[in-house]
């Protein structure tokens, strides 16, 4: 199905916007799982640590794995993930926070002849 001028790789965006209703059981698992990485050298579990006790976003940021999303998928391997977190002010009446925006684009897009996935 590949063609020479498709690529074989696709950028998959996903914004999540999260209400941490408990903080502490936020910043409890991720604390429980850099405990339970053997390999985090000790200067970074103890950088790793403090972010995430100073900051909900991080905690988040450190339980979230990519490749956890992918791994059980066929056909695929993830070969390169960034992603981070901050804490926002959300109103989701607000037209800025209207998610189906970038259904537009990528409409537009696929009468384009652009393949468009997601």
């Amino acid at each position: 199905m590949s063609t020479p001028e498709t690529s074989r790789f696709v950028r998959l965006r996903v914004e999540l916007v999260l209400e941490v209703e408990n903080e502490d059981a936020v910043t409890r698992a991720a604390l429980a799982k850099i405990a339970d990485d053997p390999e985090l050298p000790g200067d970074e579990r103890a950088h790793a640590e403090n972010a995430v006790t100073e900051d909900t976003a991080e905690a988040l940021a450190y339980l979230v794995d990519p490749f956890d999303l992918v791994s059980e998928m066929p056909g695929v391997e993830l070969a390169q993930a960034s992603w981070s977190s901050e804490e926002i002010d959300y109103d989701p009446d607000s037209p800025d926070w209207d998610l189906d925006e970038d259904d537009v684009d990528g409409d537009e897009e696929e009468a384009d002849g652009a393949a468009v996935v997601g």
